[in-house]
């Protein structure tokens, strides 16, 4: 009797608040730098999907916005994008990192409490991931894990740090043996369902989230306008919009003499490059749209 190879694929969702390593750990995961990141909260606002595909099993992650208890429109609208991905799945990787009070004391956020409520009501089966080990003394961790264990039913729990890489292996073998025997959903050669005109705006956008501050950032939006590949030449041309709210951010993103702009483009051209592996000419252009994150209609033209 010849013996029957079995392939196992599902979806699992990297949940958690704003900046715990949701994108950094997906990075990890698939080797690419497909999710952008940046030391600032809320960089993710859309759900990516970062597809694994090995010999005998394919992993559909997906990257979430991180939840909070948003009250402004725009805010509100990540959240409930990042709460999708709890139906309809087959794992929840619930990330946080390690808190601790002044004296010592583990503690729960209030943001990851506001989670795990919603967590309570899932019947998909979770795992914890405590990110940023690095960070803290390994003695700490133990009370700290504890404490979250007594607050939701884990299946698992894996400590990591996702930028040095440490821990998600052994991670991602858990993954694999947790997912069902299922059908290959996405062709081998894919790595997202996302167009590469929106991969370039993500890029282009995490840019601005580094090389600004204050709330420049968070009012900012990128439509990329015209994406035309020449392939006799290996280029891509790409004409983006960076969208502000105030004039006088506009200012900050040309920078005195241009400089600003410059600079983010060619940092943007490189980052693009490298995602698809191919030439590079982009033009930045900068247009204010007025309070464009209290417009439900603006929002949904600039794809929220």
């Amino acid at each position: 009797m010849n013996d029957v190879k079995i392939f196992s694929s599902g979806f699992v969702s990297l949940i958690g608040r704003p900046n715990v390593g949701k994108s950094t750990l997906m990075n990890a995961f698939l080797g690419e730098k497909l999710s952008i990141t940046s030391n600032k909260p809320q960089t993710t606002r859309n759900m990516i999907k970062g597809i694994l595909t090995e010999s005998d099993s394919q992993i559909v992650f997906l990257d979430t916005p991180g939840i909070h208890d948003a009250k402004a429109v725009f805010n509100k609208k990540i959240v409930d994008e990042a709460l999708v991905a709890l139906e309809h799945i087959d794992l929840i990787l619930f990330l946080t990192e390690p808190n601790f009070s002044k004296s010592g004391k583990p503690f729960v956020t209030q943001e990851d409490a506001y989670i795990l409520e919603r967590l309570k009501k899932s019947n998909v089966t979770k795992m914890l991931i405590v990110n940023k080990i690095d960070m803290v003394d390994k003695v700490q961790l133990l009370p700290f894990i504890d404490l979250y264990k007594s607050e939701c039913d884990f299946e698992d729990i894996f400590m990591v740090s996702a930028l040095e890489n440490d821990g998600v292996d052994n991670l991602l073998g858990s993954i694999r043996k947790s997912l069902p025997d299922s059908v290959k959903y996405f062709d081998e050669d894919y790595i997202t369902d996302r167009p590469e005109r929106f991969l370039a705006a993500e890029i282009i956008r995490e840019k601005v989230f580094k090389m600004t501050s204050k709330e420049v950032p968070y009012s900012t939006a990128v439509m990329v306008e015209t994406f035309k590949e020449k392939p006799k030449q290996n280029l891509v041309v790409i004409d983006a919009t960076i969208i502000i709210e105030k004039d006088s951010q506009k200012g900050i993103i040309i920078g005195k003499g241009g400089k600003m702009l410059k600079k983010i483009g060619a940092e943007s051209r490189r980052g693009i490059e490298e995602l698809l592996n191919i030439r590079v000419f982009l033009k930045l252009f900068v247009k204010v749209s007025k309070n464009w994150t209290k417009s439900e209609v603006k929002l949904k033209e600039f794809g929220y």
